[in-house]
């Protein structure tokens, strides 16, 4: 089975479609005047194919349990057809078109086993999927060009002792999401060089302002729409970032840190430890991960591509909460 540990819980959807073809006027008679043998083909299909929903998991080998929250099973009578249409919805990490493909199919096979008595022609024509909703795919990306940078805070990675993994792990990440973004910046654990590295980013340092800085951070056309800081979250006495970076937002978004937290401690119980915040320095958007390279990818599962609607809110394209 694929892993699927690193997926969030989103609404998911699904309707299917399978479509049984009778051979005969007096075949579609029986069914409306509920005259078949053996019963109403409707109730009795619509029964299996609600088992056969909760049941995909025990059939298709590679298909995970999951709980099934809503399921529906409807039919339309257009001449010698039958279209069976079956919609499944769930609150999990992976979706149901399968569950909602094999409920049609059940539902089709119970038709076909109720009418084959008195129609030797029945025939399963096809079923497939008609539509499908949730997961990462209904929420990609922002509608323009969002660019970043990626700021390491690390005494041993600044002073060359360690080699940066997280950093650049992030910066592939948010390249394949389409950001614009350079190598990372890699800074010492200090609340100074935190703040002004921030500050020069986000286009909100007077004194020094982008384009001018002799170490050329933040040196690409105007301010980043992101700035991700790396490290210094934790509870030792050199983690500083929260503290650096909070008296510089505009507006904290609160909720950003409580998904990373909440996805992590899921995975890890010492993720409630993580003191990492999240907002904006005017229209710069900052967060602030944790160091470690596994803090690194779970903190960036949980938030990305969603995250990245705040720019269409900003830019008043998106709808507000």
């Amino acid at each position: 089975m694929i892993n699927i540990t690193h997926k969030t819980h989103t609404l998911r959807q699904a309707v299917a479609k399978a479509i049984l073809c009778v051979s005969s006027i007096d075949t579609i008679r029986a069914i409306q005047d509920r005259k078949v043998p053996k019963g109403d083909i409707f109730e009795f299909g619509r029964a299996a194919g609600l088992l056969g929903i909760k049941k995909t998991a025990d059939i298709i080998p590679d298909c995970h349990p999951l709980p099934i929250e809503y399921a529906h099973v409807n039919y339309e009578i257009i001449g010698l057809e039958i279209h069976i249409y079956v919609e499944v919805h769930t609150i999990y990490k992976t979706g149901v078109e399968v569950e909602a493909m094999h409920g049609a199919s059940v539902v089709a096979l119970t038709i076909y086993d109720m009418l084959k008595p008195i129609d030797k022609g029945v025939l399963i024509s096809t079923i497939y999927l008609v539509s499908k909703k949730g997961g990462k795919s209904d929420f990609q990306r922002s509608n323009r060009q969002i660019t970043a940078s990626v700021v390491v805070c690390s005494d041993s990675i600044s002073q060359g002792l360690a080699k940066d993994k997280a950093g650049k792990w992030l910066v592939t990440q948010l390249l394949d999401l389409g950001i614009v973004i350079d190598y990372p910046i890699c800074i010492p654990d200090d609340a100074k060089a935190i703040t002004d590295v921030a500050k020069k980013l986000s286009g909100t340092d007077l004194a020094r302002p982008l384009g001018t800085d002799p170490e050329k951070i933040g040196d690409q056309n105007g301010p980043k729409d992101l700035v991700i800081f790396v490290g210094g979250t934790g509870l030792s006495s050199r983690d500083l970032t929260p503290e650096s970076i909070r008296p510089l937002l505009t507006r904290e978004i609160d909720g950003i840190m409580e998904i990373a937290r909440n996805y992590g401690q899921q995975r890890m119980p010492y993720a409630m430890l993580s003191r990492g915040i999240a907002g904006c320095i005017d229209r710069t958007l900052v967060i602030t991960f944790p160091g470690s390279s596994k803090g690194v990818k779970e903190s960036f599962d949980a938030l990305f591509p969603s995250v990245l609607h705040v720019f269409d809110i900003m830019d008043g394209q998106g709808h507000g909460l």
